[in-house]
């Protein structure tokens, strides 16, 4: 499947985003306990929504740290299917995150490729970064992507 062209398509339809972001959740049915809502994508470029709702919540009524770890891997990992050369592969193999202060609101998971030659081979860091509608940076993940070509 060539997730960009299919992304593109979408978005060319009202709603598209979000049928495209439920179709995600359909191929990878975890991602769907978030309820993401993908707004953009391209090379190098990936952005995530996603609400605020109970079931993400943890007991002090914030956004659940896994909820957004969930986050995270999806924008980083579609943006990277999407940057890669034709061919290629690559499968997540660690992560490492910061809680940088309480989500208590909407949330957006930015994962930024363009630091990133895409053409190593082995283990590259991609980058994700997640605000509050404030834009206040709330968590950060770099994500270990294991590339083969």
């Amino acid at each position: 499947m060539d997730a960009l062209k299919l992304f593109n398509q979408f978005k060319q339809v009202p709603q598209g985003t979000k049928l495209f972001s439920k179709a995600v959740c359909v191929v990878a049915p975890y991602f769907g306990s978030i309820k993401p809502h993908m707004t953009e994508l391209r090379p190098n470029y990936c952005e995530v929504k996603m609400k605020k709702r109970r079931s993400v919540q943890n007991h002090f009524k914030t956004v659940h740290a896994i909820a957004m770890c969930n986050m995270a891997e999806l924008a980083g990992g579609t943006m990277t299917d999407v940057s890669i050369p034709k061919g290629s592969r690559w499968i997540p193999t660690g992560m490492t995150v910061k809680y940088v202060k309480k989500a208590k609101t909407d949330l957006v998971g930015i994962a930024d490729g363009s630091k990133i030659d895409w053409t190593t081979e082995g283990d590259v860091v991609v980058p994700v970064v997640v605000t509050d509608t404030s834009g206040e940076t709330v968590f950060t993940a770099d994500i270990s992507m294991n590339l083969k070509h």
